[in-house]
């Protein structure tokens, strides 16, 4: 469902269609989009890694769709505790020490890919560690399988009509007037560029490449090296949120790409040592 589209002040001028955040009434129940877009990216993972796990490199040491399940457990608990606590330390960590009831209060929105990045890898640590597994032996399992469900995130983004982009020439053929924003001024559909980058390109790049066995590392390695590329790009044509814009202008980068930096280097030095190690093949 959506709601009617605002017309717009530019002739032939795209807007976005105002979707109804509630997908679905059930009774009293309310199921968002947003909702939805986390219930498949968990599905498209449960999907993904149960086809790594019976290919022959993996299914040699002993990887079943058990473990897979098991991993989504683990992985969920990451994504949602990281990703809202690395919202509130990198991004509004000021208004969080004078609003400590709101931490956790993920239904007024505010998640961090960095923040939840970094919980998947302690939950992932975990994982490894309860079941005697090397650590990257599980991430260069999930790596190729996480780029769907980042996609799955942008087009909730898209369709929330939230993180919009800078503004874009007027006669750019998809620039996209966001009715959110207030001003009626054409924009970059950003969240529609993440989705391409961080989504579909990076996952065709990491199942291709992790379809044969590769050192250990490797593959870990490139989706760091991969993810942080692309949003680092892609964070030109992103507007920074408004309480970050002092930020943005101070340093000359915003927030999301001094967060990717980081990424890229890890991922270099990861590829590297891999392949230099050249440890037995993890696919």
């Amino acid at each position: 469902m959506m709601r009617a589209a605002l017309s717009s002040p530019l002739r032939g001028m795209l807007v976005h269609p105002q979707f109804d955040p509630v997908a679905i009434h059930i009774g009293p129940l309310a199921v968002h989009w947003y909702g939805l877009t986390y219930l498949a990216a968990f599905g498209l993972f449960i999907w993904l890694a149960n086809r790594r796990a019976v290919m022959p490199q993996h299914a040699a040491v002993g990887w079943t769709k058990r473990d897979v399940d098991d991993m989504l457990f683990f992985g969920v608990l990451g994504v949602v505790l990281g990703g809202r606590l690395g919202y509130v330390l990198f991004y509004k960590p000021g208004y969080y020490v004078d609003h400590l009831a709101e931490v956790f209060a993920v239904w007024k929105g505010g998640m961090s890919f960095h923040g939840g990045l970094l919980g998947v890898i302690a939950a992932m640590g975990v994982f490894a560690w309860v079941r005697r597994r090397g650590f990257f032996e599980v991430a260069d399992l999930i790596a190729p399988c996480v780029p769907t469900g980042l996609a799955c995130g942008r087009l909730g983004n898209f369709i929330n009509g939230e993180l919009w982009g800078r503004q874009a020439p007027a006669d750019l053929p998809w620039a996209m007037i966001f009715p959110q924003a207030g001003d009626g001024i054409p924009r970059h559909p950003s969240p529609i560029y993440q989705f391409l980058g961080e989504g579909v390109f990076l996952f065709l790049l990491m199942w291709l490449y992790a379809r044969k066995p590769r050192a250990t590392g490797q593959i870990s390695g490139l989706f760091l090296i991969g993810y942080g590329a692309q949003r680092f790009f892609t964070e030109y044509f992103r507007e920074p949120d408004s309480f970050l814009m002092a930020f943005a202008a101070r340093t000359g980068l915003s927030m999301g790409q001094w967060l990717s930096l980081p990424m890229v280097l890890a991922g270099i030095v990861m590829f590297v040592w891999a392949t230099r190690r050249n440890e037995r093949p993890a696919g």
